[in-house]
């Protein structure tokens, strides 16, 4: 049997399609192993958000050559799509395929010999049209399902529309199929993943005369899928999370309280340079909503800092209207400079080290914000779902609002849910416990 490893970069959507291409290699009969072992094929899944990811796949590829110098490379992702004559150039890549041909990959692999220069098997975006279910299973508790794919937003600094093409979706019929499949194999928990979630039913293929489909009606549907305990939905544009959803959210008893949604600036002047379908008091809003229905709720924020044209005073708005903005935690992003978007032409960049500052400032922000939001919280009991890791003795695990706990490492834990009492912040940021029975701490 040959072996094949795999590595993922970037985001959930990444992991689902990862895990299902490694699906199809093992129904071929293929041993799949661990990326640092030595293996006669390694994949690279590429992310293409930030310049690190890039940087990190040439790293990647070394590493991979370094355990097993004759293997087979071969790159798929965004990253691969976006730029595949450089990937091509990166010594030791012998294949790489862009945005239509990833899951194909095993029909270009009769001759896994290594090449003088790489082959190249991309597509013009327009041609990544079509929808290709995935989830992901076996690499941790939760499973990360696909339901959407693709954007038509095009805003200023983002790659991803070039890197996946326009907006599509999987029919709810086949989404509710997945979730039905999953909850055979034991799984308690799936996260809805796709690159603009709330845009779920919008499909710019126009496939023949599909009905119209929303994201309410696929929550609906997942809703009665029964053995998930918890379906949680990962990031949604705060204009696409509408009333309905929050108050379906709210009484439901599987869809738990948690939303990641992302703000980028909470300066109006730069949302509108940024190309964003919303300004910052739709966002308030859409934030006032959820915790006047569910206090206890959860809520991540995406944000960019150092955008072209964001002065001083523009940042000082953001982080004043985060700092009192009632949220949990915050994904801090620098903007970098990214070919073939319209924000690398804009005018007034800011310097890379006043960029690198307000990354700093909001991210003890954050750190700050979800230790409130932990303390909120000390005193209850809430259900909590373990992870399998070992990490120096001891395993993790989520509460349905997304607080992170752990105790000492008990296999037996693995993919149970726990009722568990959120005691004392520890120090290290994590909820520990002795034995299920005591209280135990929160990571803050």
């Amino acid at each position: 049997m040959k072996k094949v490893a795999f590595h993922t970069l970037g985001c959930k959507l990444n992991f689902s399609e990862t895990s299902t291409i490694a699906r199809l290699f093992e129904e071929q009969r293929y041993q799949k192993v661990d990326f640092k072992e030595p293996s006669d094929i390694y994949v690279i899944n590429t992310c293409s958000v930030t310049a690190n990811a890039d940087k990190e796949c040439k790293q990647i590829v070394r590493s991979a050559l370094t355990i097993s110098p004759n293997a087979y490379i071969v790159i798929v992702g965004c990253y691969a799509q976006l730029k595949p004559e450089e990937i091509a150039n990166i010594e030791g890549v012998d294949l790489v395929l862009g945005a239509s041909e990833k899951f194909k990959l095993l029909n270009y692999l009769n001759d896994v010999t290594k090449k003088s220069k790489a082959e190249i098997y991309s597509c013009e975006i327009e041609e990544a049209n079509f929808f290709v279910d995935s989830y992901s299973f076996g690499d941790r508790t939760r499973v990360f399902l696909k339901v959407q794919d693709g954007c038509d937003y095009n805003c200023a600094f983002c790659t991803i529309p070039l890197a996946r093409g326009n907006s599509r979706s999987d029919t709810i019929t086949n989404a509710v199929k997945n979730a039905t499949d999953i909850a055979k194999q034991d799984v308690k928990e799936i996260v809805l993943t796709g690159v603009n979630l709330g845009d779920f039913g919008n499909n710019s293929s126009k496939e023949g005369n599909r009905k119209q489909e929303t994201f309410y009606d696929l929550i609906q549907e997942l809703d009665k899928v029964e053995g998930i305990e918890r379906f949680r939905i990962s990031s949604i544009e705060p204009n696409l999370l509408k009333d309905e959803t929050i108050e379906f959210v709210s009484r439901s008893n599987r869809f738990v309280p948690h939303f990641h949604i992302p703000l980028q600036s909470g300066n109006n002047k730069t949302l509108k340079a940024m190309r964003r379908r919303y300004l910052r008091e739709l966002y308030s809003e859409r934030v006032t909503k959820i915790k006047s229905l569910m206090p206890h709720c959860c809520i991540g924020v995406d944000v960019i800092v150092g955008f072209p044209g964001e002065t001083d005073e523009d940042f000082l708005e953001t982080y004043t209207f985060l700092n009192n903005l009632d949220i949990s935690y915050l994904h801090v992003f620098t903007y970098s400079e990214r070919d073939n978007t319209d924000a690398i032409t804009f005018e007034n960049a800011v310097p890379i080290a006043i960029r690198k500052k307000r990354n700093k400032m909001l991210r003890i922000l954050s750190a700050k914000k979800l230790r409130h939001f932990y303390e909120q919280h000390l005193g209850e009991t809430r259900t909590v779902l373990f992870e399998s890791d070992n990490k120096d003795g001891f395993m993790h695990g989520f509460t349905d609002n997304y607080i992170k706990v752990k105790t000492p490492y008990n296999a037996s834990f693995t993919n149970q849910l726990k009722e568990v009492t959120l005691f004392e912040l520890d120090q290290d940021g994590s909820i520990s416990l002795s034995n299920m029975n005591d209280p135990i701490s929160v990571l803050a």
